[in-house]
């Protein structure tokens, strides 16, 4: 499928033939249908059908993940290393994306280099997608004339954070929704299939045992105070999503309790000291300053109790103290990992002792993520069958004895 660079906002499919006669068809992002048109006349293409090109039901709606970020500087650093000139590289890159928003966004940032813009400043009008970590990177790229150097540490710096974050995520959202799956289903029970058996349990003319008694008992308190529940439990939902995104003293605290969690504690805490390494490897090995770059490290550790450790040991390493020393005043890091900052720093190899550091605690993560998942599956079995087992049990208890007196 061909593509046709065309500066716009809305992405317009097309079919006709080109100066062969050989059917072709592609996707171009256009203001309107005649400057479409316009353009594939002028490439020699004589248009059969253009229109626009419809949303899907479950297409997501064009969001911009990191992930996108991640291969558009893969993408952008392979073109520039062939040799491929930086605008032409971006309108291959741009038409390549099926992402409607990322054409835009890269369209975008074409338009700014073609108007005389360095790559950096492009790059930081849109601090939602490169946040400073990115922007300093180019701009030390564009300076020392390695840009595609520097894009290429910055592609590999995505795909690791961003192996680590799907390997946590992934190992916590299946116990999550197996854990909302059992309590849908033992809601259904308690208010739909229990009723049932206490009113057949009131023909039996005999007492009920202890435990079924308190299972119809819950029924009887779900089907009454279910409402309330809901709304208490949706008002809790609401109002941590609230304070989250809202005050700085409440994410403090859940990230410094999520670092006392047993098992998914000590995993955190590794994958925020692989992301400092690996992002203090990157951004040393480009030439930025230490204490430059510490604001950029700091902001890429994914833990707030980190971050402002981090900005510490900046404002130590400023008034002329050793990393090494900084980073021991902080009692966030294992010596291991101290005593590899020291020998970077004595040999003149930051940038490599810290990339070994990441090398180890990304397998480390990897390793300590397959155990909990392989720990989580047993966990989850039980929960489900002192939930759904136990009501089915409790039910089944007064025909067992009915049975037996007989």
């Amino acid at each position: 499928m061909a593509n046709a660079a065309v500066a716009g906002n809305t992405p317009f499919l097309w079919e006709g033939t080109d100066r062969n006669g050989n059917k072709i068809k592609g996707k171009s992002l256009a203001n309107d249908e005649a400057t479409v048109r316009a353009d594939l006349r002028r490439k020699g293409v004589v248009p059969t059908r253009i229109r626009k090109q419809r949303r899907g039901l479950f297409s997501g709606g064009g969001k911009i993940t990191t992930g996108d970020i991640a291969i558009f500087s893969r993408q952008l650093s392979t073109m520039l290393a062939a040799g491929i000139p930086l605008v032409q590289a971006f309108e291959i890159v741009g038409n390549g994306h099926e992402n409607a928003a990322m054409q835009k966004l890269i369209l975008a940032i074409k338009a700014d280099v073609e108007g005389g813009s360095a790559l950096a400043e492009a790059l930081a009008k849109h601090p939602l997608y490169f946040d400073d970590l990115f922007v300093n990177l180019v701009e030390a790229g564009e300076q020392a004339g390695a840009l595609e150097t520097l894009l290429d540490k910055i592609a590999t710096y995505k795909e690791k954070t961003e192996a680590i974050k799907k390997k946590i995520k992934k190992a916590l959202t299946y116990p999550a929704a197996v854990l909302v799956v059992a309590f849908v289903v033992t809601a259904i029970l308690l208010i739909f299939v229990i009723p049932s058996f206490e009113d057949l349990f009131k023909g039996f003319g005999a007492d009920l045992p202890t435990f079924t008694r308190m299972v119809i008992d819950l029924s009887a308190f779900v089907r009454t105070q279910g409402l309330i529940l809901v709304a208490i439990m949706g008002a809790a939902i609401g109002a941590f999503i609230y304070f989250k995104k809202r005050s700085r003293a409440f994410r403090h605290f859940l990230d410094r309790l999520m670092l006392k969690i047993p098992v998914i504690g000590p995993i955190l805490k590794k994958a925020s000291i692989a992301r400092y390494a690996r992002t203090l490897s990157t951004m040393f090995s480009a030439g930025v300053p230490l204490v430059e770059a510490m604001e950029s490290v700091a902001g890429a550790t994914g833990n707030i109790v980190y971050e402002e450790g981090v900005l510490t040991m900046r404002d130590e390493v400023a008034t002329g103290q050793r990393l090494q020393q900084a980073m021991e005043n902080t009692g966030l890091f294992p010596n291991m990992v101290i005593q590899m900052i020291a020998v970077g720093e004595e040999s003149g190899s930051l940038d490599e002792m810290s990339a070994k550091v990441a090398d180890f605690y990304e397998e480390d993560v990897d390793n300590a993520v397959d155990k909990l998942s392989s720990l989580l599956d047993p966990m989850i079995m039980a929960i489900l069958g002192v939930l759904v087992g136990g009501l089915v049990v409790a039910m089944y208890l007064p025909i067992f004895s009915l049975c037996a007196d007989v």
